[in-house]
């Protein structure tokens, strides 16, 4: 059985601006007042899981201990299939500390070179931390194919060169609406309402 949110504060283990701003548009229908981690000027602790489930548990569970609220961390990155799965959980860090992403769609394609297998996912991985220690994980997928040059504004991350399956525009072309409907993370969020916050 899955243990209900009811409080109305929730922290966002978060520092990323766009991810915080994708989770709390994900959460308003559910009246949930959502803070980051960021604004309470919490410390981000190193990410030292070796899949995105471990991650997203590693900044819930720090988070919440932190603030003595729940917390939600996220962990999401892009898998390329030419690449071995790569950048995987290391996606941010392919951005380099000035969390360049032009500079990171650039290297996936450089890598990618001429292999014909350009599919890949996003994934994203949920934790809902509470202080007492308390923890639900979710996962959601998204499949697409990684074109170049890349295409579109919107969106944060490898948005402008993942255009996923069914699609003819990439996350960066997409309406934002369009986007939370069918991503990883609403994917993955559509799991953790309906367990949690339903």
């Amino acid at each position: 059985m899955n243990r209900k949110f009811s409080s109305g504060k929730l922290v966002i283990a978060s520092h990323n601006a766009g991810k915080v701003r994708e989770i709390g548009e994900l959460l308003a229908p559910y009246g949930v007042d959502v803070v980051s981690a960021g604004d309470l000027g919490l410390a981000e602790p190193e990410e030292t899981g070796t899949t995105f489930v471990a991650n997203a548990e590693l900044k819930a569970h720090a988070a919440a201990q932190a603030s003595g609220l729940p917390a939600l961390a996220d962990d999401s990155g892009l898998a390329v299939d030419g690449l071995g799965g790569d950048p995987g959980i290391y996606s941010a860090r392919w951005a380099g500390p000035s969390k360049d992403f032009q500079a990171a769609m650039a290297l996936v394609n450089d890598k990618l070179g001429n292999n014909p297998d350009r599919s890949g996912r996003f994934i994203c991985a949920l934790a809902l931390a509470w202080p007492d220690g308390h923890c639900e994980t979710f996962e959601g997928v998204v499949e697409g194919d990684l074109v170049w040059p890349l295409r579109g504004l919107a969106g944060f991350g490898y948005d402008p060169m993942f255009q996923p399956k069914g699609h003819a525009v990439t996350f960066g072309e997409m309406d934002p609406n369009a986007k939370h409907a069918i991503s990883h993370r609403a994917d993955a969020f559509r799991k953790l309402v309906a367990a949690c916050f339903e």
